[in-house]
């Protein structure tokens, strides 16, 4: 019997057994109540509230504008639809970087005011101390590291990270002071497949990956990615599982032809 089906609610402890057990942990984002129920009601382990809500659900180029008043308010709807997923949400960017006493503050804001159950946030050895800080609260805080998308302007670019050797090494040195601060997991981004296998087999916590190669613990994707809402972004590492774009344009096609040839409503579709 596998740990991931044993389980009526997600919790970090159970991340950790699946990774001793050598059970892939999947993850996926959700912003909104629907999609968060159809997404635990299917079985996920993990679903993040991503400050990718900026892209996706507000329309921003990058993640900096959403502010953590916003990442309450999607938490709060998924919260409200999830049963047995573990939700972690993440911290905007400007609510932790820099100040570990701010970080504190964002995460129990979030905490209190969405009931989620962990936060995520971006960094390594620099935000150590927000981590711990946020610990202190006993908060679980989930790590992330290669492509830091609130960096997006220090890197300028969303090409793959730790390519080179010395981004390499300070990536391994960052993913183990993440784990001796107390992070309970780590999400890699966008890093060679090989280096996100080696960080993996070297920590003791689980390594989620996107865009990291099959060597890590688990996978994340964009919820809206996966199921072809959006078009425009086709990276190498997503996979869609649906074309919801093409299919829920043709459905609005056919509504707007029915009302205009007056097809609907008919004689059963009305009091």
């Amino acid at each position: 019997m596998s740990v991931h089906k044993e389980v009526k609610k997600v919790t970090t402890h159970v991340l950790q057994e699946m990774k001793r057990a050598g059970e892939k942990i999947s993850m996926l984002t959700a912003y909104d109540y629907t999609m968060a129920t159809i997404v635990d009601a299917a079985g996920i382990d993990v679903i993040l509230v991503g400050d990718s809500a900026s892209n996706v659900m507000a329309g921003h180029e990058t993640t900096l504008p959403i502010t953590l008043d916003q990442m309450i308010y999607h938490a709060s709807s998924v919260v409200r639809a999830v049963d047995r997923a573990l939700i972690v949400v993440d911290l905007p960017f400007g609510t932790y970087q820099g100040n570990s006493k701010e970080a504190l503050n964002s995460a129990i804001k979030i905490m209190k005011e969405s009931g989620a159950h962990a936060v995520k946030l971006e960094g390594g050895q620099e935000v150590t101390e927000s981590i711990q800080r946020i610990l202190t609260a006993g908060i679980p805080v989930m790590g992330h590291l290669g492509l830091t998308p609130q960096s997006i302007y220090k890197f300028g670019t969303y090409n793959v990270r730790a390519k080179e050797e010395e981004e390499a090494k300070k990536l391994i040195e960052d993913a183990h002071a993440l784990e001796k601060a107390g992070c309970f997991a780590i999400v890699l981004e966008k890093i060679p497949a090989k280096l996100a296998t080696k960080v993996a087999n070297e920590i003791d916590i689980p390594v989620i990956g996107i865009g990291a190669g099959g060597g890590v613990d688990g996978q994340v994707l964009v919820f809206h990615d996966m199921v072809g809402l959006t078009k425009e972004f086709s990276p190498r590492f997503l996979r869609r599982y649906l074309n919801l774009y093409e299919e829920i344009n043709t459905a609005v096609g056919k509504y707007i032809q029915d009302v205009k040839s007056k097809d609907f409503p008919n004689k059963d579709e009305q009091y």
